[in-house]
């Protein structure tokens, strides 16, 4: 039977099935957690509000709540007591695809900035042939080439079965970080207009934040395993 409640739960609304951590001994801390797989329509699972996000709106983050919901052995995943065992398993192969989606996001970020420096004039000339822009945008570029070898090399550790916990840990740090760096120094090249929700670099700045909380906050998901 599992009484409690999760917040900010992706794709909870719209899910089938669930993957649930409880905790069945509290004396035995993390070794007293368990792993259930739960079918959304099970009784006593109940649906919580769609929260309302400052980046990434368009993905479902919901709560959910549970009341006497009782379910049967079948459900463990693995065995009784290995449930933080499977989360850490289960973040080995997460958080490549985290630093990746990072990847992605920067360089769309880049991008926009270097479209937008070789348009707008000040000056009499392109802000991309003022040094300090050319600075900023050959950062960016040699942030993103180097977070994506990153992703690459966790991916394919994950691929061959290599054991990388830390290799996993160390692409989501750094990707996670460089995309917020890169977004940030984008929305300075667009100047005012980065304000501006016309613009799409105010969007990728918010979206990229939760990059950094989700999947193991940085502080401590990432930087304690490297």
């Amino acid at each position: 039977m599992l009484n409690g409640a999760k917040t900010f739960i992706s794709n909870s609304s719209a899910a089938s099935l669930m993957t649930v951590f409880a905790t069945l001994n509290t004396t035995q801390k993390h070794r007293g957690i368990c792993a259930f797989a739960v079918p959304t329509d099970t009784p006593g699972l109940q649906p919580g509000r769609k929260l309302d996000k400052m980046g990434q709106r368009c993905a479902d983050t919901s709560e959910v709540f549970f009341e006497d919901l009782r379910i049967p052995r079948s459900s463990l995943l693995g065995e009784e007591g290995e449930g933080f065992k499977v989360a850490m398993k289960t973040l080995d192969r997460t958080r490549p695809l985290i630093a990746i989606q990072a990847v992605g996001l920067a360089r769309a970020a880049m991008e926009a900035a270097t479209s937008y420096a070789k348009k707008r004039q000040q000056f009499g000339v392109p802000i991309a042939k003022h040094q300090a822009i050319q600075f900023m945008l050959a950062d960016m570029t040699t942030d993103i080439e180097a977070a994506r070898l990153l992703a690459w090399q966790a991916a394919w550790m994950a691929d061959n079965d290599i054991p990388q916990t830390r290799g996993s840990s160390i692409a989501k740090l750094f990707d996670t970080d460089m995309c917020m760096r890169v977004t940030t120094d984008a929305v300075q090249v667009f100047g005012d207009h980065s304000y501006m929700m016309e613009f799409p670099v105010e969007k990728f700045m918010r979206d990229a934040k939760l990059l950094q909380i989700y999947e193991g906050t940085n502080q401590i998901g990432c930087r304690s395993h490297t």
